[in-house]
């Protein structure tokens, strides 16, 4: 069975930072690209960033480009999301997932496993 924790969320302020950890068990965790996905209330899931299964190339969505940054230790089994100046719009549950394909996407419907989410809200 393959699970996906998800950590580190909280509450900041604006401009403050806050790291997000992913957990994965149940899979070969290096084989697997990994992607970050959001989803505030009332709207549908967004794509965040995603990183290649060896960590050599990453892909951000242009709302969080300078701002936000993955990354991963294969040797722990955890995939990171760095989030600096943050804004009141980044404000979701923030999901990590699991993606065996040979590209780097950013669709929700092309990965194949999910976290569980962690909450961050960032107060104006």
């Amino acid at each position: 069975q393959v699970q996906l924790v998800e950590s580190g969320g909280g509450l900041v302020q604006v401009g403050g930072s806050l790291r997000l950890s992913c957990a994965a068990s149940g899979l070969t965790f290096s084989t697997y690209n990994m992607g970050w996905f959001r989803q505030a209330p009332g709207k549908e899931r967004e794509f965040v960033a995603a990183i290649r299964w060896s960590g050599g190339d990453t892909y951000y969505a242009d709302s969080v480009k300078g701002r936000f940054a993955v990354s991963r230790a294969n040797a722990k089994n955890t995939v990171y999301l760095q989030m600096n100046s943050l804004k009141p719009e980044d404000t979701a549950v923030y999901f990590c997932a699991a993606d065996g394909s040979v590209l780097l996407n950013r669709r929700v419907r092309d990965y194949n496993y999910w976290g569980q989410g962690t909450q961050v809200t960032v107060s104006s």
